[in-house]
């Protein structure tokens, strides 16, 4: 379900998936496909995960990240769900494609 909300998407971004809403900046956001597939790839790794575990994993790997990297944007850039969304974002059929756990093999690079 996509909701449309300034307020609850952080600065500095157009969306985040907090399972099961997307949550889009602005309603013109809607009609960007690349955009709204990349939250959806991110709600079938968030079901893959079992919804909380997907979020402690995302938190643990953004904090090594950003130990790894110090910087912020680099850190979110690197974690492996967000190299997966990122890279698969173009494709609209990639959801019918992907592997369970697709993320795995974005993990260590």
């Amino acid at each position: 379900m996509i909701l449309i909300s300034k307020y609850l998407v952080p600065k500095g971004y157009l969306g985040i998936t907090i399972y099961p809403f997307v949550l889009l900046k602005s309603k013109v956001l809607k009609s960007n496909i690349v955009l709204v597939n990349h939250e959806k790839i991110h709600l079938k790794q968030q079901l893959e995960l079992l919804i909380i575990p997907f979020y402690v994993f995302y938190c643990v790997e953004f904090i090594f990240r950003l130990i790894q990297y110090r910087k912020w944007y680099t850190a979110y850039t690197n974690i492996s769900f967000e190299r997966e969304a990122y890279t698969n974002q173009n494709d609209q059929d990639y959801l019918k494609s992907r592997s369970f756990w697709g993320f795995l093999k974005y993990i260590n690079t």
